[in-house]
């Protein structure tokens, strides 16, 4: 039995209602939900529920749709791979769902997962085994042969096969095999593909600035995904790797913190995204080495982390679809919430907003589903002590001010 259909009703009265997109504190209300979803809103009295139905007194708290990550590795819980290698499928698993119960409980109720998770924690999540988020998964990214997703010790010859070795990324070469990968992963249920078009942070053997996939290849992940109704979004820095993905037809960049004025017109050309990602950069820099990350990696980090501040500054000054994202690997989740904070220096705070709510809610498809209160959505919402419009630290101090997490209807903390 799922989650939701476990769910009955529930009341929410005294609470002052917040739509992301009109950037409005609404006057005091009452959200009915049943069954998952919000079935009313309204002034004045509130209806007139059974005696059984719960009745939740928001007191005058801020009420708003649930929090979205759209850039997380649940199963990438440590940067050693030492310490990741003696690790059994089952104990990685089981580490993967206390991350995403610990996500839950700082108000995020749905997180897009770009590398990594699988159908079966989607499953778990879903079924509700586990506390945590909404999980969307895209499966394993894809990876050429020395790109960002090869993680291999320049000691090892052999070629991994088909995808079955734990990590984030699979390798594919070629239209052929790119083809076979991507079809084998929307196989599996991923909701989008996730291509690793740039050199990275944290792959040891590549530059930030090396361009990885051929036009043809980028192109037919994208077909493949378009034919199955889906979408490709890419890990990318710099300015030629995103141009060309944006090019041959991708709808999201993950970082993009060396971008151009030519990134910037292709992304609002094609009506696309990109998800910043600066919290993980910071969290590197003070936090890396306790997390397993490699000594050359810290150059690459001073390379893209100022980047990152100019980049969001750019686009947001463009117009540009901007969606919350952290990146952050094992012991570094608990700033999951700092990249509100980040963010602010460039961006006020209804932007922001937004971009973990209905901006987000439109990349993944679900504009009208979630990152809103309008009846008809999911019933995943956060019961706030303070307006972040105001003052965005009411949403990074969740001891302070979350007073509830809801989730398909039900209270869940």
């Amino acid at each position: 039995m799922s989650r939701e259909s476990r769910v009955n009703r529930l009341l929410i009265v005294n609470a002052h209602p917040l739509e992301p997109v009109t950037e409005q504190l609404g006057d005091r209300s009452w959200i009915e939900l049943a069954d998952g979803l919000i079935a009313a809103t309204g002034t004045g009295a509130p209806p007139a529920v059974p005696g059984d139905v719960r009745v939740l007194d928001a007191a005058g708290a801020t009420v708003l749709p649930g929090l979205i990550d759209a850039h997380v590795h649940l199963t990438a819980n440590t940067l050693d791979p030492r310490e990741r290698d003696s690790w059994t499928p089952g104990y990685a698993a089981i580490r993967s769902l206390r991350a995403a119960e610990e996500m839950l409980a700082r108000g995020f109720t749905t997180v897009r997962d770009v590398g990594g998770a699988d159908h079966g924690l989607a499953q778990a999540l879903r079924e509700g085994l586990v506390r945590g988020p909404r999980l969307i998964h895209g499966g394993k990214a894809l990876s050429q042969t020395g790109g960002h997703g090869d993680l291999r010790p320049l000691s090892e010859d052999g070629r991994p096969c088909c995808g079955h070795q734990p990590g984030f990324a699979r390798i594919a070469d070629g239209v052929e095999e790119v083809r076979l990968a991507a079809r084998d992963e929307l196989r599996k249920g991923a909701a989008h593909l996730k291509l690793t078009v740039s050199g990275g942070v944290a792959s040891p053997h590549d530059e930030v600035s090396a361009v990885q996939y051929t036009l043809e290849e980028i192109t037919a992940a994208v077909t493949e995904a378009g034919n199955a109704g889906r979408y490709v979004t890419v890990h990318a820095y710099g300015a030629k790797a995103i141009n060309r993905a944006l090019e041959a037809g991708a709808r999201c960049v993950e970082h993009g913190n060396l971008l151009d004025d030519t990134t910037l017109k292709l992304l609002l050309d094609r009506d696309a995204y990109l998800v910043p990602t600066l919290v993980t950069y910071e969290q590197l820099a003070e936090r890396g080495r306790e997390a397993g990350l490699a000594e050359g990696s810290y150059r690459k980090i001073v390379e893209v982390r100022e980047a990152g501040f100019a980049a969001l500054d750019r686009a947001h000054r463009a117009g540009v679809n901007l969606v919350y994202g952290s990146d952050l690997l094992g012991p570094m989740r608990v700033a999951q919430l700092q990249e509100f904070t980040l963010r602010a220096r460039v961006q006020p705070a209804a932007a922001v907003l937004r971009s973990a709510t209905s901006t987000a809610a439109r990349l993944l498809g679900q504009e009208g589903r979630l990152g809103t209160l309008a009846p008809g959505a999911h019933a995943d919402l956060l019961v706030l002590d303070g307006d972040p419009l105001a003052d965005l630290s009411v949403l990074t101090r969740p001891e302070r001010h979350l007073r509830h997490v809801i989730q398909a209807g039900a209270v869940v903390s």
